[in-house]
């Protein structure tokens, strides 16, 4: 079997994962014509292109392929690093920078429960990078070989994969107090709904359209909605009056109870089921990040009533 010159491995990650040669040549300290050198090397090796030139570059197939593979020998190299250290306290590693660890966990997990769950690892020396994106998207990243495990509401295993239930997250209407009182007094129904702009994440948030539906039994509905694409972002801007949102109850629970923000509908709630998936592999560094997650999950979501869909 060929063997890949790491140096070029990260070059193709880099290039990939900075979305240029340029930025990929900065990050990894070296010429921009170093990286193009490198790049084409690997593939002529290869025997194929492995990333589409284009605005923004991609990467073709066997280039999904070979980004795994530098991911897997990051791992590798994680694992490695952490055993010497057991074995030679006093090392200080030969990690380089660009070999993050990274795995995409949504928005929301994010602002609430996740983070504190990696604060050991990351203290430890784990060169952990998070990527974000929404619930329903970020088994995407894992799924094209950019990750190494995902926090996802999807509830079924990707190939070469395993996956195990976190728990369910309860996300609620709500509203700052001032707002509640001069446009829906009497809460959110399926009468004002769509007079009232919701605050979502992003165009691919589809939370809101999700709540009222199942709040009021309706097939489709059209709301107005104001993006803003960050969960504190979220919160703020409902504080500060831009109109309704659904948001992660855990996340909001100390401004309802202040008076701050009022739960607009507190009959109905919509219930999101959160998976962990990694990659199928034998890692100390994996174990690790999947007993975390399920720790801190256990102590944040409710659990019990996950079902794989």
């Amino acid at each position: 079997m060929s063997t890949f010159d790491p140096d070029a491995l990260e070059c193709l990650a880099a290039i990939i994962e900075e979305g240029g040669f340029e930025r990929a040549a900065q990050r990894l300290s070296i010429t921009q014509s170093a990286v193009s050198q490198r790049l084409r090397a690997l593939e002529a090796q290869i025997g194929t292109v492995l990333i589409v030139r284009s605005r923004p570059l991609k990467p073709t197939a066997a280039g999904q392929l070979m980004l795994k593979h530098a991911k897997m020998m990051r791992l590798l190299r994680a694992d490695l690093e952490k055993d010497l250290k057991e074995l030679a306290p006093s090392s200080t590693g030969g990690g380089r920078e660009e070999e993050r660890i990274s795995v995409a966990i949504n928005a929301d997990s994010i602002a609430t429960w996740a983070l504190p769950a990696l604060n050991g690892l990351a203290r430890n020396g784990l060169p952990i990078e998070i990527i974000t994106d929404d619930q329903e998207f970020t088994h995407e990243w894992l799924r094209e070989g950019q990750v190494l495990g995902c926090v996802t509401s999807l509830g079924q295993a990707l190939r070469g994969c395993r996956m195990e239930a976190l728990g369910t997250m309860n996300y609620v209407a709500v509203a700052q107090a001032d707002y509640a009182a001069q446009h829906c007094p009497k809460g959110l129904n399926a009468h004002n709904f769509h007079q009232l702009p919701f605050v979502a994440f992003n165009r691919k948030d589809n939370l809101q359209h999700s709540f009222v539906t199942k709040a009021f039994g309706l097939p489709r509905v059209m709301l107005k909605q104001l993006f803003v694409p960050s969960s504190e972002g979220q919160v703020r801007a409902v504080l500060g009056g831009w109109g309704v949102s659904v948001l992660p109850e855990l996340r909001v629970r100390e401004q309802l109870a202040r008076g701050e923000l009022v739960n607009l509908a507190p009959r109905h709630q919509l219930e999101v089921a959160l998976f962990w998936h990694c990659w199928n592999l034998s890692s100390d560094v994996l174990d690790g990040l999947s007993a975390a997650l399920r720790e801190a999950a256990a102590q944040s979501l409710r659990t019990g009533a996950v079902e794989a869909t």
